[in-house]
Parts: structure tokens; sequence; C-alpha cells
């Protein structure tokens, strides 16, 4: 091509690859709304280049959004006082049927609670790395070109990203053991047991509810006790459920609607932290919800 490429022309390939660079900032950034942001930031970039002069576009927006990232991701640790506490990770609901997380291609495919955690303790370029090597098949010389070095520092890179989220996997037996402490959580708080909700709680755990009136933090075990000791006092259908992998229940009610999601992360035999999410758009967004039965 010679000359400058029409604006709508422009426009139409940068459409035709928006998913997958949504997708991989996503799982770069662990926020759909920060990876959108991402991708508009190459959007903009995009449009003040002679499109004609880029040879390979899908190459070239891949560059900009990992550089973009990458920018991004050195942002959150300058500034520690940030706050990411109301930031709720993309959420994937399934079935709890003791399968392996690693077993099921979507949780695999997904940003999560476990995954973010693990990612989180990447370096930036550490994290690029991994992501666009191992989930999206960039071979080394691109990642390369992305953070400014050789292939073979690319490949070391995701190797050493790659160890550091292996050595957190944690085996079958231990999933067990969490689904154990989950499930006494349950019972205590199902019975307004509030010695036995101490008992699995760790006396710095957070709960974090995302309700319709916005975020409700709780920290220390005595208040979520006290939260959890009430019980559903509603009429409503909970069944456990995997979310993201992680123990979790899910909530419906009498119609069959979706009224809440909650996971746990636990530590030690203890649940160091609770998210739940209850405000309808928030529900709305999470994945495989819906699609589950009540029943």
């Amino acid at each position: 091509m010679t000359g400058l490429v029409p604006d709508e022309v422009v426009a139409e390939a940068f459409e035709d690859q928006r998913g997958r660079l949504v997708a991989v900032a996503s799982r770069m950034l662990g926020s759909r709304a920060d990876a959108e942001d991402a991708v508009q930031e190459a959007w903009l970039r995009l449009a003040r280049q002679d499109a004609a002069a880029i040879d390979n576009l899908a190459g070239w927006l891949t560059t900009v959004v990992g550089r973009v990232c990458i920018d991004m991701l050195r942002a959150r640790k300058a500034r520690p006082e940030a706050s990411y506490e109301d930031r709720l990770p993309e959420l994937v609901v399934t079935e709890d049927n003791d399968r392996a997380p690693e077993d099921d291609a979507l949780l695999a495919d997904s940003v999560g609670v476990a995954l973010l955690v693990m990612l989180d303790a990447l370096r930036p370029a550490e994290r690029l790395a991994l992501v666009l090597h191992d989930m999206f098949a960039v071979p080394f010389e691109d990642i390369g070109q992305i953070i400014g070095r050789s292939a073979d520092a690319s490949k070391m890179l995701a190797s050493r990203a790659r160890r550091k989220v292996q050595e957190t996997h944690r085996p079958v037996d231990e999933r067990r053991q969490r689904h154990a402490v989950v499930d006494a959580f349950l019972a205590a708080a199902r019975t307004g047991d509030f010695e036995g909700l101490l008992r699995v709680l760790d006396p710095e755990v957070t709960w974090r509810a995302h309700t319709s009136r916005g975020l409700v933090v709780r920290v220390g075990s005595a208040k979520v006790a006290d939260r959890a000791q009430h019980g559903i006092k509603a009429k409503l259908t909970v069944r456990r459920v995997l979310v993201n992998g992680e123990p979790g229940v899910a909530a419906w009610d009498t119609s069959g609607k979706p009224r809440g999601v909650m996971t746990y992360t636990v530590v030690g035999g203890r649940i160091v932290e609770i998210l739940s999410v209850t405000d309808p758009e928030r529900l709305a967004a999470v994945d495989g919800l819906g699609s589950l039965p009540a029943g």
C-alpha cells in the first residue's frame, strides 16, 4: 500500500484486532476496564501513525498494547498508595464437580483471583513474556522487541515466570482441604455458630462485598464472623460452585435469578479473604453464573 490509508479502513482493521488485544491486556492487567483503556491508547497511537507504513498491523498493535500494559503495571508498583481494593476481577463460575481446575480449559484461560495473585508476584516484563508466549503463542523474538530484550532473554524471563507460577500451584489434596474449610464455614454460618466461624477464619481475614450500595470491607475475624453468623435470611437456593477454580457458593432466588456469588481464599487451613458480589450490575457480568441451574 502507498499513501495514507483511509480512516475507515484503519478503523475496520483495528476493530478486527480489538477482541484479541483486549484479551491480551486483560490477562496482563487483571481488569477489563484497564484493558479497555490500554487498547484505547493503542488506537490513539495508531491514529497518529501512517498506517500504510506498518507492515504487520497485528504485530504493531500487540507491541503497543504490551508496552502500554507494562507502563500501567509499573505505575501501580510505583504508587503503592493507590487503592485497587474496589477492583473486581473477571469471575468465571463453573460447577463444583471435583475436577482439578487445570483440567478445565475455561478456567485455565480465565483471569481470576488465583491467577491474579500469581501474576502479581511477577515483574512486569516477566508477566508480559509469560502471558504473550504461554497464552497467545507470541514468538520470543516478537516479545523481545516489545520489552527491549533479545529472544533468548525473553525466553529466560518466561521460564523464570513459569517457575514462580508453578511454585504456587497447589496439589489436589490441598484443594480438598480448602473445600473442607469452606464447608465448615458455611455450616457454622447456617447455624449461627460464632465460635465455629472463628475457628476457620484467619484473625486478619478481609471480606470485600460488592453490593448495590458500593464496596463494603470488613477486616478481622470477629467482624466477619458477626456478619456471617446471621446466616441466610432470604429464601435463596445456595449451592457450591468454583469461582475461577477456587471454592465458592452461588445463590438464586425462587424465580431462578442469580442473587449472589462468593469465593474464599484459604491459606494454612483458614480463610484469609472473602470476595462476594450481590450488586445486580456486577452479577450480570459474572461469566457462567446465569447458565448454571439454580437447583
